[in-house]
C-alpha cells in the first residue's frame, strides 16, 4: 500500500470514527478528491477495524455525512468494506465537489502534507472563484422557482431511487429538501445571491424553461448505416437530463442488438451494461454553456459520441492509467443516486470489460480534447439480433412506464400502450424471467421494481 499524499489519507478507527475524519472529507471535496482508508496507520501499516464495530462505524459515517453540523453542505458518502492482510478496513472514495464545503464551520483544503484550515478571506475567495470558474453547473439563477420544475420528473426520480436504494434518505424528505441536500440550491457568500443552480435546471426544469436558460442545449442521436451523408433515423433531444437518458437508451435499443452474458449465476444485459455508461458520459460530463451539441452516431461498424468539454489534458486516454476528473460533480452525484452512473473511472472500465463480450471485433477509444470523443468499434454480425423485434420495443416501453410509476397496473399499461392485457402479462413474464423487473408484494398493494 502506497503512502499518504494530497489525494490519499489513512486513519486509525479501531472502534469508532476518528474525530477529524470530516476535516479530511471536507478537504478532499474542496481540492481534487481522494481516497480515505480507515483502519490503517499513517505509515501505511494495516491495523484493521474491529469486526464487531465496522458496520456501526460505516453507518455513522453515512449518517453524519448528511449532517450539516459535520459537513456543510452535506455530501452523501458510500463506505466499502475490504479485507487486507486478514484485517477489515473501510474505504471511502471522496470525489471532487463543485461546491465549497465546511466542517464544524471551518473550510478545509489539502496539500501534500495533509489537511489545513483556510483562514484568510483572500484564500477563501480564491477557492470560491476556482470552483465557480471551473464548474459552470454552479451558476445561480435567483429567479428560477420551484414551479419551473417538472413535477413528473420528481416522481420518476423517486421511483428510480427506490429501485436502486430503498433506504435512501432522500425518500423521506420533500422535493425541495431533496434539491437542497443534492447541492442544487446554493448561496454565493461573496455576492449574497442565492437560488437554484444550472444543475437543478438541467435535471428538473420544464422544457420551455430549459430552452430559455440554455438555448443551444441539445443532443442529436443519428443512425447512419445506409445514408452516410444524412441519416437513416434521427432523434433531437432537448429535454431534461433524466428524460434525455431514457430517450437515448430507447434509440440504442431500437438500433443495436441485444446480447446477454452469464456472469456467475447473474444474467447480464451487455447492451445495457455498455451503452448506459456511454450515454451517462455524454449527458453528465459535458460543458453545458458551450453551444456545441452533444452527438451520438451509430454506423455499421462503430458508435461515436461527442460532447463539449473543459479538457484537463489532450489526446488519447489510456483506460488502464488515467485519473478521472468530474466535469459536473453535482450532476454526476445525482445520477449515481439513481443508479445511472458509476463511481468515476468505473464506467470506463465497464465498457472496456464488457465490449469484447458483446462483439468479438471490438476497439474502444477515448479522446480528451475541446470536444470529448468516445469511439466504440464493433462487428454486429457477432451479436444476436433481437432488439429490432416488436416484442422488445414493447418491453422497453413497459420498463419506461414502470420507472415513471412503480404502482402502475397491468390494465393501465395495456391502455397506455394500446395492447391487450394478455400481451402485457406475457411481456412482463418475460421481463421477470430475464431478471429485468421484479414484483414486490402482492398483486394488490405491491409495486414493480426495475432491476
Amino acid at each position: 500500500m502506497n503512502g499518504e499524499g494530497i489525494s490519499t489519507e489513512f486513519k486509525q478507527a479501531r472502534s469508532s470514527l476518528p474525530g477529524n475524519v470530516f476535516e479530511t472529507v471536507c478537504a478532499f471535496l474542496n481540492r481534487i478528491g481522494g481516497d480515505l482508508v480507515l483502519g490503517v496507520k499513517n505509515d501505511a501499516r494495516v491495523v484493521g477495524v474491529d469486526p464487531d464495530r465496522i458496520s456501526q462505524i460505516s453507518k455513522d459515517l453515512v449518517n453524519l455525512s448528511n449532517n450539516p453540523n459535520k459537513l456543510d453542505p452535506p455530501f452523501m458518502l458510500f463506505p466499502e468494506e475490504f479485507i487486507i492482510e486478514g484485517k477489515k478496513i473501510i474505504y471511502i472514495r471522496v470525489p471532487q465537489s463543485s461546491q465549497v464545503h465546511k466542517s464544524c464551520n471551518f473550510i478545509f483544503d489539502r496539500n501534500e502534507e495533509g489537511d489545513f484550515k483556510v483562514r484568510t478571506s483572500e484564500a477563501i475567495s480564491r477557492l470560491y472563484q476556482r470552483k465557480s470558474a471551473y464548474f459552470t453547473e454552479n451558476k445561480i439563477y435567483p429567479y428560477l422557482e420551484f414551479s419551473d420544475f417538472n413535477a413528473r420528473v420528481f416522481t420518476k426520480v423517486r421511483n428510480l431511487i427506490q429501485s436502486h436504494r430503498p433506504d435512501h434518505p432522500w425518500l423521506t424528505i420533500s422535493d425541495v429538501e431533496m434539491l437542497k441536500s443534492a447541492g442544487l440550491y446554493k448561496k454565493d457568500f461573496e455576492t449574497g445571491k442565492q437560488g437554484y443552480t444550472l444543475a437543478a435546471a438541467l435535471l428538473f426544469a420544464k422544457d420551455e424553461v430549459l430552452r430559455q436558460i440554455v438555448p443551444a442545449y441539445k443532443t442529436d442521436a443519428l443512425l447512419r448505416r445506409e445514408d452516410l451523408d444524412h441519416y437513416d433515423d434521427r432523434r433531437e433531444i432537448r429535454t431534461n437530463l433524466i428524460d434525455a437518458y431514457d430517450e437515448l437508451m430507447q434509440f440504442i435499443r431500437a438500433h443495436l442488438p441485444d446480447k446477454f452474458y452469464l456472469e456467475g449465476d447473474i444474467r447480464v444485459d451487455l447492451r445495457e451494461k455498455i451503452f448506459r455508461e456511454v450515454i451517462a458520459n455524454i449527458l453528465i460530463h459535458r460543458e453545458f454553456t458551450n453551444a456545441f451539441p452533444a452527438r451520438l452516431i451509430i454506423y455499421r461498424d462503430r458508435l461515436i459520441t461527442e460532447n463539449a468539454n473543459n479538457p484537463v489534458g489532450s489526446g488519447p486516454i489510456d483506460p488502464d492509467n488515467f485519473n478521472p476528473h468530474p466535469k459536473n460533480p453535482a450532476i454526476v452525484k445525482f445520477f449515481q443516486q439513481l443508479g445511472r452512473a458509476e463511481e468515476l473511472g468505473s464506467g470506463i472500465r465497464n465498457i472496456r470489460t464488457y465490449l469484447p463480450l458483446y462483439t468479438k471485433k471490438s476497439k474502444f477509444e477515448l479522446l480528451e480534447q475541446d470536444n470529448f470523443k468516445t469511439i466504440l468499434h464493433f462487428d454486429l454480425k457477432h451479436v444476436t439480433e433481437t432488439s429490432v423485434k416488436t416484442s422488445v420495443k414493447t418491453s422497453v416501453k413497459i420498463i419506461d412506464l414502470l420507472l415513471q410509476d412503480r404502482m402502475i397496473t397491468i390494465p393501465e399499461i395495456a391502455q397506455k400502450l394500446d395492447k391487450t392485457t394478455r400481451t402485457i402479462e406475457l411481456a412482463l413474464a418475460k421481463l421477470k424471467k430475464e431478471g429485468r423487473v421484479k414484483r414486490i408484494g402482492p398483486d394488490k398493494g405491491g409495486y414493480w421494481k426495475v432491476v
